[in-house]
Order: structure tokens, then C-alpha cells, then sequence
């Protein structure tokens, strides 16, 4: 282990996940936000569903960890909305079976220690056209925006019944105009614009929720922001940078 210990945020999902630190990703957002903060710590699988993710639960997030996450961001449901193949094979997960999915996630990290909080992703729009253009004659499967938002809907609602923190990413990326270029690369996957979305609401939720502590980059301490005779010196006299100095102008205020 590399110390100092520094509280820990898990994301975990699939490719929404996975990928989250490329192209300007929201994951390495979050890194340039919380360093010397939090560690961010990726547990993507490209391609996974959420009856996949139950599986491995306690592989990922044994309760007898010596350190367990103060945050875990979790994304799954996209995959499982993709429309039933006639083989009965692929990522579908019928709707009944994604709610419970949902359920014992929640219910498993929940169960880490008293003080890890948990927010769900729900699943994005995706633009269908650019599903076509991309899988014709490659994937054989049916990814509909309609599909989408039911299982979006679906989290959603388990979310308020466990009174669980909930992001409505289906929603949101439509407030955009031409969301469909705008937010998305292939239909599916973010742009830098569309994960400055996921960042921005996913920080609103940290900073609206009634924590203890608060897990909001503002309110978290610097790891070694103590003055030291080794900082800048400016005028004759050291200078601490601070994480704001660092990041300048933020706009995730």
C-alpha cells in the first residue's frame, strides 16, 4: 500500500466505467479534482451487465477489507437494457431481474461500514443512429433510447425506495442541444462534454448530500498543505500553492 492513507472513491460499472479516464474522461476529471484529496479508483468491465456484477460483489468489495471506500459511484444498466436476442444470449437482463441486481448492489456496498456512501448512474440516452452506423454487420443487438429510459427510470425508483443517491444521466444529457454529437462519440460512449455532465451532477449530489464527513473536494483536506521554507518564494517569502491555485478558475464550484 502507498501511503498517506487517503479516503477512497470506487467507480464501478462497465464501459461507461471503464473508459472513464480516456478522452477527457469524467474518472480523470474526478482525479484532477480530488488530488491530493481522495484516491479515485477505477472497477470498469467493458461490456458487463449488472447480473455480472452481482457475481463478483464480494471479489470487488470484500466486507473484510481492511479499508473500505468512503464513496462508490456505480453504473449499470445501459447493457442490460439492449433488447432480448433470440438465442437467449448477449447482455439483456430483464427488467424484474436489473431491479433486484440493483438492490443487492446497493444493499452489499451499504453493508462495507458505516461510513461509505453509495450514488448510482443510471443509464444514458444513446443515439440510435450512430448504433447502427457503428454495429451494422458487426454486433447483432438492439439498443434503443426508449429501452434506456425504462431501466433509467427503474434505478431511479430503487433509488428513492432505499434512499440512495441517484443521478439521472438519461435526462440530463438530453437538456443539451444536439446531445446526440454533442455529448456522445458512437452512440454510447462520452465525449469531453458529455462527461463534464456526469461531473457536474455527480459533484451536486456529493455537495446537496447531508454527509458526515462531506465528501466534497472543497470541504476535504489538502494532503501536505502544511507551509513549508521548501515552497515558491515570491517577494522573499514562500508562497503554499494551493489546490486552487492548482486548478485556477474551476468551474465545479
Amino acid at each position: 500500500m502507498v501511503g498517506p492513507e487517503r479516503p477512497q472513491f470506487v467507480l464501478f460499472g462497465s464501459s461507461i466505467v471503464q473508459f472513464s479516464f480516456s478522452n477527457e474522461g469524467w474518472g480523470a476529471v474526478l482525479a484532477h479534482i480530488y488530488a491530493r484529496k481522495a484516491d479515485i479508483i477505477l472497477r470498469g468491465y467493458s461490456g458487463w451487465n449488472s447480473r455480472r456484477a452481482v457475481q463478483i460483489l464480494d471479489q470487488v468489495f470484500p466486507k473484510d477489507a481492511a479499508k473500505q471506500p468512503s464513496l462508490v459511484i456505480v453504473y449499470f444498466g445501459g447493457n442490460d437494457s439492449i433488447l432480448p436476442h433470440a438465442t437467449g444470449l448477449g447482455p439483456h437482463v430483464p427488467l424484474s431481474e436489473y431491479i433486484e441486481n440493483i438492490r443487492k448492489i446497493a444493499i452489499h456496498l451499504e453493508s462495507l461500514s458505516e461510513k461509505t456512501r453509495v450514488i448510482f448512474l443510471t443509464a444514458p440516452p444513446v443515439c440510435e443512429k450512430q448504433l447502427r452506423a457503428r454495429l451494422s454487420g458487426v454486433v447483432d443487438m438492439v439498443r434503443t433510447n426508449d429501452s434506456c429510459r425504462i431501466y433509467s427510470e427503474a434505478c431511479l425508483e430503487v433509488c428513492r425506495g432505499m434512499n440512495l443517491k441517484a443521478i439521472d444521466l438519461w435526462t440530463a444529457m438530453q437538456q443539451v442541444e444536439n446531445w446526440e454529437t454533442v455529448c456522445l462519440t458512437d452512440g454510447v460512449h462520452f465525449t469531453a462534454e458529455g462527461s463534464k455532465i456526469v461531473v457536474k451532477e455527480i459533484l451536486r449530489v456529493i455537495k446537496e448530500a447531508n454527509w458526515e464527513p462531506s465528501l466534497h473536494w472543497k470541504a476535504m483536506l489538502t494532503e501536505f498543505s502544511e507551509e513549508s521554507p521548501y515552497d515558491p518564494v515570491s517577494e522573499g517569502k514562500t508562497v503554499n500553492v494551493s489546490e486552487h491555485d492548482l486548478i485556477g478558475d474551476s468551474p465545479w464550484e
